[in-house]
């Protein structure tokens, strides 16, 4: 774990909140000046806290109504590497977890519809080694948020 300063909390959350928060209404809400911001942002940046920034669509409003979350059990776990670089090359997976219980493998795809899910289910998923998936989907997704960064004196 990182060690942070309140500071380091401050601006973490402000830009959690507002990833296009400007530097310098960081730096007035923190008392500090904008080379402070900058200079603490680089910082989290190089350590590997803030692992970078993006800009976050609406899946359905592209176009992919269907989230569904499958789990893998795959044909051989110890084949775990090749069968996460084959779901690399799978653009509707947008997340790959390794799991314990009773999947090898968790992950969360996109689909423009149920008959493109079954689709890629069918006709991509199936083909990479994996012995049996379950899938859920998802109806709606009340929540969706950054984790928090807590203070140590809350």
């Amino acid at each position: 774990m990182i060690d942070l300063d309140e500071l380091d909390e401050k601006i973490l959350r402000m830009i959690a909140n507002d990833a296009r928060i400007p530097f310098l209404e960081v730096a007035r809400k923190c008392n500090v000046s904008g080379a402070a911001i900058h200079q603490r942002i680089q910082k989290l940046q190089q350590m590997g806290v803030i692992k970078g920034s993006q800009y976050l669509f609406d899946p359905k409003k592209v176009g992919n109504g269907t989230c569904a979350f499958v789990g893998i059990l795959l044909k051989d776990p110890s084949d775990s590497v090749r069968v996460v670089s084959e779901l690399r090359n799978i653009p509707e997976v947008v997340e790959c977890h390794y799991t314990t219980g009773n999947y090898d493998l968790f992950i969360k795809l996109y689909a423009h519809d149920n008959a493109h899910l079954l689709s890629i289910i069918h006709d991509k998923l199936q083909r990479i080694g994996i012995q049996r998936s379950e899938t859920m989907v998802s109806f709606h997704e009340p929540i969706n948020r950054q984790m928090p960064i807590s203070c140590k004196d809350d």
